[in-house]
């Protein structure tokens, strides 16, 4: 299955220091990745040392990606430090839980700085280089409020109605140029950003009825549609939004 090998690659994980993040950094590894762990306030270190256990070469960077001054370093030192810049992993993200009438603007500014101003200069500062070589494999991680409004998260739903926006309009631009550009939309997942969810016994029960597969998804279950469309396997495969969600938008 070699079409499915990343032997020789570099990769960037935003948002690396735990859960989603760091399952797909970790996953990467074992397809044959080196990788570049980004995180901000949570250590990745954990992390990093299972990629290495991998026989996998691992960095960490310290890094606000709400603050656009220091991406570029991102970039930089991925290069410097590993070789190369095969694969971005745009992860990380944050929510704000407000009733749109009482939404703070500076919970809406931090939101949109994250979740969709980071990813897009973090794709033109990669896309850069990936055009020059021309190859690489850029993902993003949507969400299932790429599709629906939610309730409460106006600014979350807006950024990520972004990202899949700029997923499809950056995929047009660089595909003829070697360059795949898609996103994974995740489902209901059993992570920090949605404990609130869970810990609501009214809300909960609404979600995990009409997810067909009966559960919340898990951090390993990005694991392998990452690795999909970080690989050989995905060469023709553009702006595209994949969802992994139990089957929710089925219903």
């Amino acid at each position: 299955m070699s079409i499915f090998e990343l032997t020789g690659k570099t990769a960037v994980v935003t948002g690396a220091g735990r859960g989603l993040g760091a399952a797909i950094a970790i996953g990467l590894a074992k397809a044959g990745a080196d990788v570049a762990l980004v995180t901000n306030q949570t250590p990745a270190d954990e992390a990093a040392e299972g990629i290495r256990a991998l026989g996998r070469k691992a960095i960490t960077i310290q890094a606000n990606v709400s603050d656009r001054s220091e991406l570029p370093a991102i970039i930089d030192q991925t290069l410097t430090e590993l070789g190369g810049l095969d694969i971005l992993v745009n992860n990380a993200g944050i929510i704000r839980r407000t009733p749109a009438a009482e939404h703070a603007y500076e919970d809406w500014q931090a939101v949109l700085d994250v979740n969709l101003n980071a990813v897009f200069v973090l794709c033109q500062l990669a896309g850069k280089h990936m055009i020059e070589q021309g190859s690489g494999k850029i993902i993003n991680i949507a969400s299932m409020l790429s599709f629906q409004g939610g309730i409460n998260v106006p600014g979350y739903t807006a950024s990520k109605h972004a990202v899949a926006g700029l997923t499809k309009a950056l995929g047009n631009e660089w595909a003829p140029k070697g360059v795949q550009v898609n996103a994974i939309a995740p489902g209901y997942m059993s992570t920090d950003n949605t404990e609130a969810l869970r810990g609501d016994p009214v809300r909960s029960k609404q979600i995990l009825d009409r997810i067909p597969a009966g559960r919340w998804g898990t951090s390993e279950d990005l694991v392998g549609p990452s690795i999909f469309l970080a690989s050989a396997a995905s060469d023709y495969m553009n702006g595209h939004i994949l969802c992994v969600d139990g089957g929710w938008m089925n219903r």
